[in-house]
Order: C-alpha cells, then sequence, then structure tokens
C-alpha cells in the first residue's frame, strides 16, 4: 500500500511540473496580464502565486512519497 501511495504523490508531482509551466506561459502571453506601461497586474501575479504553490506541493510530494519508500 506504500508503493502505491508513493507512485500517487510522485504522478501528482509530475501533473504539477509538467502543467503549470505550460498554463502559466499562456498567462504571461494574454493581454490581461501587463498594464498599458507593461507592470504585472494582479491577473499575472496571482497566477504567479498558484504556480509557486504547485511547485512546492509537488516538492512535497516527492520528498513525501520517497520517504513512503524509505
Amino acid at each position: 500500500m506504500t508503493v502505491f501511495a508513493a507512485v500517487v504523490l510522485f504522478i501528482g508531482a509530475v501533473f504539477n511540473v509538467v502543467t503549470w509551466p505550460r498554463f502559466f506561459q499562456r498567462v504571461a502571453k494574454d493581454s490581461r496580464a501587463r498594464d498599458a506601461s507593461g507592470r504585472p497586474t494582479t491577473f499575472y501575479t496571482v497566477h504567479l502565486v498558484l504556480l509557486l504553490i504547485a511547485f512546492a506541493i509537488a516538492l512535497a510530494a516527492v520528498v513525501a512519497g520517497i520517504l513512503l519508500l524509505v
């Protein structure tokens, strides 16, 4: 059962690492990402925070998966 849990954690981590950067590229290209003077908007900042949280969750999932296998 612990191997299954570790695999699920690894799959979740891979999903976050593969999906979020692609999504964030689209956010960065969106017209709502920058204001008229080129500064990042709240739209951009919120999605950047979501990306960083997703990466932190992915890192925690990898660490937890490794700890389950050790």
